[in-house]
């Protein structure tokens, strides 16, 4: 059984709903996995945007959201949730807008792609504080036993 995340609120590669982004309720979407691999004793989730600030002209990756330490017996992160209720012992790192926990999708211009991407870990990881994307990555090195990923897409429909 291969490693798998998807969400029950939108399908691989569609579009993610208005409330998981800044025109809605900018909250955190549903996201279910299975295929843990063998081994696992933790998750690290890394959400992020490669084709800001324009599609048709990426200058760069926009991250926003980094969670780690999640159990490995976790299947599931429930919609909506906040630094305050997240699973026993998991933790929020920092996204680009300086801010813990998750911040949705608002793209300027187009219609960005969003990467929800999963990492089984061989090991619960020590405190790191308040990590950006890039310290996690380089805790993690070494330490990835598989990947699951599920891509969104949205395009601000007004101003």
């Amino acid at each position: 059984m291969s490693f798998t995340l998807t969400s029950p609120a939108f399908p691989h590669n569609g579009e993610i709903p208005r409330r998981f982004t800044c025109e809605g309720e900018d909250v955190s979407p549903p996201l279910v996995w299975s295929g843990t691999p063998e081994g696992t004793k933790s998750f690290a989730l890394i959400v992020d945007g490669t084709d800001a600030p324009d599609p048709d002209a990426s200058q760069m990756t926009w991250v926003h959201w980094v969670l780690y330490n999640l159990l490995s017996s976790a299947r599931e992160l429930a919609e909506a949730v906040v630094s305050e209720e997240l699973p026993v012992g998991a933790e929020d790192g920092q996204n680009d807008w300086k801010n813990l926990g998750y911040g949705g999708p608002c793209p300027p211009i187009g219609r960005h792609r969003y990467f929800h991407k999963l990492y089984a870990l061989d090991l619960v990881l020590p405190d790191l504080g308040a990590p950006t994307k890039s310290e996690l990555k380089s805790a993690m090195e070494g330490h990835v036993l598989a990947q699951a990923e599920l891509v969104g897409t949205y395009e601000k429909k007004g101003h």
